[in-house]
């Protein structure tokens, strides 16, 4: 017969990048904290990630910035290249007087490194890990929540919801569907030894704009590694075609680009996908002693690098409302996290679809984009002081 176990102060559903930061944010405030995942262990797939000085400052407060800087690379710029011709549009440096504006650097990590970081993290505050865990639903009142599992059920004065983009537990307070965007993405990460290309190059994170696609590269693990990310429109989804986004789509959709980026596309994994969606923004995250949290509460697209950015912006601000250890008025700190989180992230969600959309054009609309980069000082930190200066 199981035994249910001891009641923690947080029940955290989801034990992903979000997930596990939001836990131990709250675990160094002193709160006990269980975190339920449905996988057989706590790993993440995938490769790259970026990380802005937004959460970079983040990490360095959580006392994490140390193992995140030796695990990954510190780029030089954000480089903008035409996918056609190959020609530079625009770069963003990356150096110290960057880093003095925005007050942390920016990272580039695999996945899996900032979650082993982050379980690690958990582990060494405390965090109780619970694997194979999967949840049901969440039952809330004024008093507390019960999550329901395959595992028994688990009591919380508080429960997040950090289970993603196709969250289970969002169903709670809205009926709305993942938007699939039509676009399709292949990654890639290969040791530098094998693969054959220019070392000069890969200081960078380098992002090559085209007509309905798009291409990003940059290194990883201390600069060992390079990471490979294409995008692409499918048009057998615009078909209507139930299989769409396959690698035979892949090469056409880049057939008319530069060499160095066909050339790049041998730097991918073919036996997998990821189709792209997003939500739209929601205004109610919270209800009674229930909150969502990252992808659950705002998945967005890729374009501006900031799903795994904006969810540690989330832990922080749970964090802060709740406040140290003790009886805290759960109901209204979560209501204070929802009104100073929903409004950002709403915005951060709408830029990215646009930022997508400016990346991908053809025709006219290529060539006053590539003006308007060309002409662009690389010292205008406007479009980004939104993003990365909160």
């Amino acid at each position: 017969m199981n035994t249910a176990p001891d009641p923690a102060d947080v029940v955290v559903v989801g034990g992903g990048i979000g997930g596990l930061s939001t836990a131990y944010a709250l675990a160094t405030a002193g709160h006990s904290v269980r975190v339920l995942e449905r996988a057989p262990e706590f790993a993440e797939v995938g490769a790259g990630l970026q990380m802005a000085p937004n959460a970079t400052r983040i990490l360095r407060e959580w006392g994490l910035l140390d193992e995140v800087l030796e695990a990954g690379v510190t780029p030089r710029r954000l480089l903008f290249r035409d996918a056609l011709d190959g020609g530079e549009l625009t770069h963003l440096d990356l150096d110290d007087e960057f880093v003095r504006r925005y007050g942390g650097p920016y990272v580039v990590i695999h996945r899996s490194d900032l979650l082993a970081i982050l379980v690690r993290a958990c582990e060494r505050a405390g965090v109780a890990l619970v694997p194979n865990c999967q949840v049901r639903d969440v039952v809330t009142g004024p008093d507390g929540a019960t999550v329901h599992s395959n595992l028994g059920d688990y009591q919380g004065a508080l429960v997040v919801g950090a289970d993603g983009l196709r969250s289970t537990l969002r169903a709670e307070l809205s009926d709305d569907e993942p938007i699939c965007s039509g676009y399709v993405a292949y990654r890639g990460a290969f040791p530098m030894a094998d693969l054959d290309m220019d070392a000069g190059g890969l200081q960078d994170v380098v992002c090559y704009v085209g007509p309905g696609c798009h291409l990003v590269r940059y290194p990883l693990r201390r600069g060992e590694m390079l990471n490979t990310v294409a995008v692409f429109k499918s048009p057998a989804y615009e078909r209507g075609e139930e299989d769409w986004g396959g690698p035979e789509e892949l090469e056409t959709a880049f057939a008319g680009a530069c060499e160095d980026v066909r050339k790049a596309l041998a730097a991918l994994w073919r036996d997998r996908r990821w189709p792209m969606y997003d939500r739209l923004p929601i205004p109610t995250w919270t209800a009674d002693r229930f909150a969502l949290t990252g992808d659950a509460a705002h998945p967005m697209l890729q374009y501006l690098a900031q799903g795994a950015c904006q969810a540690m912006e989330d832990a922080h601000c749970l964090a802060t409302q709740l406040g140290d250890a003790g009886e805290p008025d759960w109901a209204a700190a979560t209501k204070r996290y929802e009104a100073e989180r929903t409004e950002r992230t709403a915005r951060v969600q709408s830029t990215a679809r646009v930022w997508g959309d400016i990346w991908h054009v053809d025709g006219i609309g290529r060539l006053l984009r590539n003006e308007l980069f060309r002409q662009r000082d690389p010292r205008d930190y406007s479009y980004v002081d939104w993003l990365y200066g909160q």
